[in-house]
């Protein structure tokens, strides 16, 4: 078993109120010494200006030659666990967010060189090009304006899975190579079972993603509140559709070849061109569909399911980039679209964790360390944007199932 790193014996006073944070959050830490490093690291990470390298964080926390070296031990080697870490951060987090949204996202995080565990050779839509990188696959909170992490996983490709690389990477055995969209729900069940988190719709893009269709069944099945961005080719059926036969087959539509949502084509569709429009989607022509999706059963109902399509087209742009799918048919659609506003806000919250907490700068290759500074970064954004909201009680529920 690795030694566990000496405590840090000189650092800058740390303000009452980061100690109280780290206090908590770190609360499940076994030893003494991992809860010091824990707060040292995360007042680096606050207070280093740049990159975040573990030398610059020890230099600026410590004045012991061998403080690098220990940070060191205690991101890579020290063998504590994260997931508590996180479930304490997501109580925290949750009585002074108070979340609307649980959405999910991907970093990607180029990296030289093919040792870092989970490295690999992805084509990204949105850089335009190939390049080498690891995947995180991220689970936040979100209120619509604030978004804050509190779950992270480490996308895994095949070659991975193999006994050789999972050993030199210390890959422990119950981490798979799965696609991104079931390492998301994954997280997301985990975290209903968090006591102390307040449930919320899940908000996922999965429009550059051809596994879309198994993601909704699977969030079916769970009987969870959703709203998914899904590919043009998703196929759906006219509300009042079969699922058998050749009849039924036929009525599926493929979205794939249309400009925008085909309405006519579906029975018992509306479009809401201004309607239902408000404050912030003032001007924004909305357009929404009633579907079911093939073989997409209700648990329980032995019937196929009902879901509303919709997008909603922004000044000075022609057509529609997005289309989104939810089984919350009875919310208004305003409150759809603020709910698609905050995974907006959580691709912002995942730059702000590149250039301000170091989200790129881990500079180990083991499976551990990597889960290790992912916990820390978030705990350092969730303290810098939430630090000093009052705890308060969520407001009462209200029905969101379909």
């Amino acid at each position: 078993m690795a030694s566990h790193p000496t405590a840090p014996t000189e650092q800058p006073a740390p303000t009452e109120q980061l100690s109280e944070f780290t206090s908590t959050v770190f609360s499940q830490l076994r030893r003494a010494e991992q809860r010091r490093w824990g707060h040292a690291y995360l007042l680096g990470l606050l207070t280093v200006p740049g990159k975040k390298t573990v030398r610059r964080l020890a230099a600026a926390v410590a004045d012991s030659p061998t403080a690098s070296q220990s940070f060191q031990q205690f991101i890579n080697s020290s063998p504590w666990e994260w997931e508590p870490v996180r479930h304490e951060l997501a109580r925290w987090i949750d009585v002074r967010l108070r979340p609307q949204a649980w959405t999910i996202t991907t970093a990607v995080l180029p990296k030289r060189g093919d040792h870092s565990c989970g490295v690999h050779r992805r084509f990204v839509p949105r850089l335009g090009q190939t390049v080498n990188c690891q995947v995180g696959v991220g689970l936040f909170l979100s209120d619509g304006a604030t978004a804050v992490p509190v779950d992270w996983r480490l996308h895994l490709p095949d070659h991975w899975a193999l006994p050789h690389p999972r050993r030199l990477a210390r890959i422990p055995c119950e981490a798979a190579s799965v696609p991104m969209w079931a390492d998301a729900l994954d997280m997301a069940d985990r975290l209903r079972r968090v006591g102390g988190v307040h449930p919320a719709p899940l908000v996922a893009d999965m429009c550059d993603r051809s596994e879309a269709n198994d993601m909704l069944h699977l969030l079916t099945r769970q009987r969870c509140d959703f709203v998914v961005a899904v590919p043009g080719s998703l196929p759906v059926l006219p509300l009042d559709a079969s699922d058998h036969g050749s009849r039924a087959a036929a009525s599926v539509l493929s979205l794939g070849t249309q400009r925008s949502l085909v309405l006519s084509d579906v029975r018992h569709a509306r479009s809401t061109t201004g309607a239902e429009r408000d404050g912030a989607h003032h001007g924004s022509d909305v357009q929404t569909s009633l579907v079911r999706l093939p073989s997409a059963t209700v648990p329980g109902s032995g019937s196929l399911g009902t879901y509303r399509l919709f997008t909603h087209r922004r000044p000075g742009r022609r057509y529609p980039a997005v289309i989104w799918i939810t089984n919350m048919v009875r919310r208004r659609v305003k409150d759809l679209l603020a709910l698609v506003d905050s995974h907006t806000g959580t691709e912002d919250s995942v730059r702000e964790l590149v250039r301000d907490f170091g989200l790129q700068d881990f500079e180990g290759r083991s499976y551990p360390g990597w889960h290790h500074h992912m916990t820390l970064t978030s705990a350092a954004h969730a303290y810098r944007r939430l630090a000093g909201l009052p705890q308060a009680a969520h407001p009462a529920l209200e029905p969101m199932s379909a």
